[in-house]
């Protein structure tokens, strides 16, 4: 569910009627970045089929592992990050993401890496597998079929899960991640059935179908949002490990899609410095200068302000033994939305729905991913080329 303050601050050059007009939408998004965003629920349904098929189970003969390290940069390098929060901190060993060639020192018979990357060949992902085959750690391998990274899992004699790669990396996130899931529920090291999974599919359908190119800005949660940051400085911020998860991710999507600078992490760590912010020269630091009773819609000539999205979790883990860490994070929800209204900073805030964390962590993502394209295609940009990405490739040879 998403909820933001009246009016919308700072549209410039954003065509606010080309978001409703489908037809110019469509030929806005040649490489079809809104239709490979509203897979997402097929993604989880496929890709849950896919490592039904590796025999994931052989995972269990060795017993639990030391820790498990998912390696893997970008979006797939979240695949870890989600596993993480999911498994919540009962998860009996330690789950950690590696985002470089290689694995950690330690890495060694006793422990498990889990190897991610869209392509198959990122050097990230080739170079923890090779590393993970030397040392005799047990190797999972997710990625496309056919590439360089099932090579290394089948000289390993590892278990392997095919993900065909049908759009760019940041558009398959469920795809990559729900293998990840799987193979660590294998471990014993994580509680998600298939019941979890349904639902979290059925969570992302419909978010889709609110989100659809053909449903109007007014009705439609993902325009409304991405609107409301047109022209702004966003701040993202998680109010739990799940929700920082979730504004994580939003800030991945409004790099690549949007072009956007923005800001994001935990709510908790924002309450430490971060939320300094608020009173800077994009925050409150000109209020005084600003008339709050002028029509926010109307406030086009003021300069660059900060708009916060605020990510709200508000869900009971039940494992855990008591309700307090959620009742802190909640009043620090509350407070921080008071503060940036005491500033004049418009605060949107998107709630977590649904039972299982997988399910609230779906819905938190959703409607952010379609804002980051809706935003890219207001001011022109195509949301699937990315220039700068790829010729950062080309000049790192990768």
């Amino acid at each position: 569910m998403i909820d933001g303050t009246a009016g919308v601050s700072g549209r410039r050059d954003a065509d606010e009627a080309l978001l409703d007009n489908p037809q110019a939408l469509a030929e806005a998004d040649p490489g079809g970045m809104l239709r490979h965003t509203a897979s997402a629920g097929a993604q989880v349904r496929e890709s849950a089929a896919l490592a039904a098929e590796a025999n994931l189970a052989v995972l269990a003969d060795d017993g639990r592992p030391r820790a498990v390290v998912i390696a893997g940069i970008g979006t797939a390098g979240r695949t870890g990050d989600v596993l993480a929060t999911v498994a919540g901190p009962r998860c009996p060993v330690p789950i950690i993401g590696h985002r470089s060639a290689g694995v950690p020192g330690w890495v060694g018979a006793a422990d498990v890496v889990i190897a991610v990357s869209a392509s198959g060949r990122s050097p990230e992902a080739l170079g923890a597998a090779e590393a993970a085959h030397r040392r005799g750690a047990r190797l999972v391998a997710v990625g496309a079929p056919d590439s360089q990274l099932q090579s290394i899992a089948e000289q390993a004699r590892a278990p392997f899960i095919p993900v065909p790669r049908r759009a760019p990396a940041r558009a398959s996130l469920w795809a990559l991640t729900v293998p990840v899931l799987l193979a660590a529920r294998s471990l014993g090291l994580v509680k998600v059935n298939e019941a979890d999974l349904a639902e979290t599919a059925a969570r992302l359908d419909a978010d889709a179908d609110r989100c659809r190119s053909a449903a109007e800005s007014f009705v439609n949660p993902a325009k409304s949002l991405a609107l409301a940051l047109a022209g702004s400085i966003p701040i993202v911020w998680g109010s739990s490990p799940l929700a920082t998860v979730a504004a994580r991710r939003f800030g991945d999507t409004l790099s690549a899609n949007a072009r956007y600078p923005v800001v994001t992490g935990a709510l908790g760590e924002a309450g430490r410095g971060r939320v300094g912010l608020l009173d800077g020269v994009f925050g409150g630091l000109a209020e005084g200068e600003r008339d709050i009773f002028a029509d926010p819609a109307e406030d086009d000539g003021e300069g660059t302000r900060l708009r916060l999205v605020l990510l709200r979790d508000g869900g009971l883990n039940a494992e855990d033994d008591t309700d307090e860490p959620l009742a802190v994070e909640e009043r620090r929800a509350d407070a921080v939305q008071t503060l940036a209204e005491r500033r004049g900073v418009r605060c949107d805030v998107v709630t977590a729905e649904g039972g299982s964390a997988l399910e609230r962590l779906a819905s938190l993502i959703a409607v952010p991913d379609f804002a980051s394209i809706y935003l890219a295609l207001a001011h022109g940009l195509d949301p699937m080329a990315v220039p700068a990405i790829t010729e950062m490739k080309e000049l790192s040879n990768q």
